[in-house]
């Protein structure tokens, strides 16, 4: 099979297993489909397009059968992916994030066991989040699963369960009678597994961020794993995965504000310019976009660079804590640039770019959506005690 390449930034990344650009292009059609024929429709044929293309596997070591990229180059792929359908990149997080952890699994025979899946193209989902009294991001669950002769029942609801009615697999967090904190890794397929497509949210409505419920539902003791909290442990890559979808959403206003441009055909009375095109205050805001665009997409890169050194060096704090420093401060910058960016995309289309039919929202919308995910308030102050106090950053709970 011939090499392709992706071309990201001013980085090319060598693709073995598909050609990345049809692919993207194929997924960006599908996704301009969708919002002109049903905003509702789902990302199905992008996702059976992931699988095809072994996606999934893009971490997963060659000598697995895997692509073998760097963490940096997967932040540049979701990027792209984000670009063409914000959906797509952002269900597949949960599915990056078990990939990185299968990768560092310490018994060699149940990490090759579990990555044969991912080099196969499936895909894996989660079940955490419970509506609960218990905070957001806490190791207690009213999920349960119970003894059942030699096997065990699981029982409980799950909320926010991003990219599982996609999925092939699903890791489920629960508790068993005894307190104990386990995580269940089923297929999505089994009897008493109900995934709910209810998610409500204004933007990122294709990600089936839905409620998963598990009534009674058979798991094998080969299936559990007991979850021991690391107190040294940070969470930068599920947080960097949401900037990367964010820098690509801001791709795409770059493109949309252009078309917009060269889709007008009068101006205002008193432009300073006959043809939009020529109209050097469009120029400029357009100019402020993409600068934007830049910036927000180097400073995603930047902080995988971290991210990537924390990864390669396995069990040190200190790089660990860097990584989770320079992902905190990419969220609290990116959020706020890309929110305007979109804002200021309704100043190069004025009044008629506010049609729903345009679906210039989206962004905006989407953006936001995202954004709202461990809120940047927290993440601001946590960097500033930091920065004063030399307090380090609070680590994240595992849920792998």
């Amino acid at each position: 099979m011939t090499e392709k390449e992706l071309v990201t930034s001013d980085v090319a990344i060598a693709i073995d297993s598909c050609d990345m650009e049809d692919l993207l292009t194929a997924i960006a059609q599908d996704a301009k489909k969708r919002r002109n024929d049903d905003s509702d429709a789902r990302p199905f044929y992008a996702m059976r397009l992931i699988k095809e293309n072994k996606i999934g596997a893009l971490r997963v070591p060659k000598a697995l059968g895997g692509g073998g990229i760097q963490l940096k180059e997967l932040m540049q792929v979701v990027i792209r992916l984000a670009e063409a359908d914000p959906d797509v990149a952002h269900l597949l997080r949960s599915h990056f994030s078990h990939v990185e952890r299968l990768i560092q699994l310490g018994d060699k025979t149940k990490r090759e066991q579990a990555l044969e899946k991912i080099v196969n193209g499936e895909i894996i989902g989660n079940a955490y989040t419970e509506i609960s009294k218990n905070a957001a991001g806490s190791s207690k669950f009213e999920t349960t699963l119970s003894e059942n002769g030699e096997n065990f029942r699981l029982n409980g609801t799950k909320y926010f369960c991003t990219g599982t009615m996609y999925a092939d697999w699903v890791s489920v967090m629960a508790e068993t009678s005894a307190g104990k904190v386990v995580s269940a890794f089923i297929p999505t397929d089994r009897e008493g597994v109900i995934i709910k497509d209810d998610w409500d949210g204004f933007g990122q409505k294709g990600t089936g961020s839905g409620t998963t419920i598990f009534k009674d539902v058979t798991v094998y003791p080969e299936e559990i794993k007991e979850f021991q909290e690391d107190k040294k442990s940070f969470n930068a890559f599920l947080q960097l995965i949401l900037q990367a979808v964010i820098a690509g959403i801001v791709r795409n206003v770059v493109t949309d504000a252009k078309e917009l441009v060269h889709k007008r055909k009068r101006t205002f009375s008193y432009a300073p310019a006959e043809q939009p095109k020529d109209d050097p205050l469009l120029q400029h805001k357009i100019g402020e976009i993409a600068s934007i665009a830049f910036a927000v997409e180097a400073t995603v890169l930047a902080a995988a660079e971290s991210l990537e050194r924390a990864t390669n060096r396995t069990g040190d704090y200190e790089l660990d804590h860097d990584a989770s420093l320079r992902a905190a401060q990419a969220k609290v910058v990116v959020d706020e640039l890309a929110l305007k960016a979109a804002t200021l995309l309704f100043e190069v289309g004025g009044a008629s770019a506010t049609k729903q039919s345009a679906y210039l929202d989206r962004h905006w919308r989407n953006i936001r959506t995202i954004s709202s995910h461990n809120p940047t308030v927290y993440k601001a102050q946590a960097i500033g005690r930091y920065i004063i106090n030399d307090e380090k950053l609070p680590v994240g709970v595992v849920y792998f």
